[in-house]
């Protein structure tokens, strides 16, 4: 059994939150998010007149006793939406430019682990999806709290390899998954193709997207100055470069930009997006996460 990812006291603080979404997806009965389609359930929504083949078991007989006409009682479903977890397993999520620091992907399991719980408490099912630039073995958290014991083995035994194709990924996503539903994105979002294309086809095709962009403090700060060599996670291709102050703070203000275009993706779909440094607690980055919004996600995140 690999060794927990998560303390017991952390566990004990994340029973009580729950993973919520905003559209109503078409699914089966017994979520705990209210959906807008009409269908069996315990909530009356509306009446609408009987037509041949209708259940007669959804009959409003005293209706019919006063007016003598058919009318069916429809109520609001509790679907049980789809909720699939993308975690971003390529090697630039590996990088820890100093040993003392948690790496992106240690990070990004954690968070996943907390996620699968706050689902497994609420009876909801999580499919677990690591990627890289294709999607690997997938893992299906369900069956309630009791059954975390597996869900924390598979995240511990995952090892970061390949580069990232968020293209790729979201065109073999689309492909393997016909039902929308809501879809966590656990990545650091470094992808030299970009990622906001990628991440509006997963949008478009009805997903509701949750992003949870992670990030090294020298990946926003650089801690560097003078003649320096970079080396490519992903690649190994390596770039020589003279950094100075004036530099490093143009290389801020575009990181910061690049940020801000994927949580306005994500806010003006409808969706969520929170940003943190790996130096951020993580009991404070899964409370925000579930808690704030975007804007206050990301003030926290940046000023870490």
């Amino acid at each position: 059994m690999a060794a927990p990812l998560l303390d017991r006291q952390l566990l004990e603080r994340l029973e009580r939150l729950t993973i919520r979404w905003q559209k109503s997806f078409r699914g089966l009965v017994g979520g705990h998010n209210m959906s807008r389609f009409a269908g069996p359930g315990q909530e009356f929504l509306d009446h609408r007149h009987f037509h041949h083949g209708d259940d007669l078991r959804a009959v409003n007989w005293r209706a019919y006793m006063r007016l003598e006409k058919l009318f069916l009682k429809m109520f609001q479903v509790e679907p049980r939406t789809p909720i699939r977890l993308l975690m971003d397993c390529s090697l630039s999520m590996a990088a820890a430019p100093d040993e003392k620091d948690v790496s992106k992907f240690d990070f990004a399991r954690r968070l996943a682990a907390a996620l699968s719980f706050v689902g497994l408490v609420r009876h909801d099912s999580i499919l677990l999806q690591p990627f890289h630039e294709r999607l690997d073995d997938t893992f299906l958290a369900s069956g309630g709290r009791h059954r975390f014991g597996p869900v924390n083995d598979f995240l511990a035994e995952l090892e970061p390899s390949g580069k990232t194709d968020f293209l790729h990924i979201a065109r073999q996503f689309i492909s393997t998954y016909s039902r929308p539903g809501l879809l966590i994105v656990i990545s650091d979002f470094m992808d030299d193709a970009g990622v906001v294309k990628p991440l509006q086809y997963l949008k478009d095709f009805g997903n509701e997207l949750m992003l949870v962009q992670v990030w090294s403090d020298s990946d926003r700060k650089p801690q560097l100055g003078g003649e320096v060599k970079l080396t490519d996670a992903e690649t190994g291709a390596a770039m020589e470069l003279a950094l100075d102050d004036e530099a490093c703070q143009a290389y801020t203000e575009a990181f910061d930009q690049y940020s801000g275009e994927i949580e306005d993706l994500a806010l003006r779909s409808g969706g969520r997006y929170a940003g943190f440094a790996t130096s951020v607690p993580l009991d404070e980055a899964i409370f925000q996460a579930l808690h704030e919004t975007g804007a206050e996600l990301q003030r926290a995140g940046r000023s870490a």
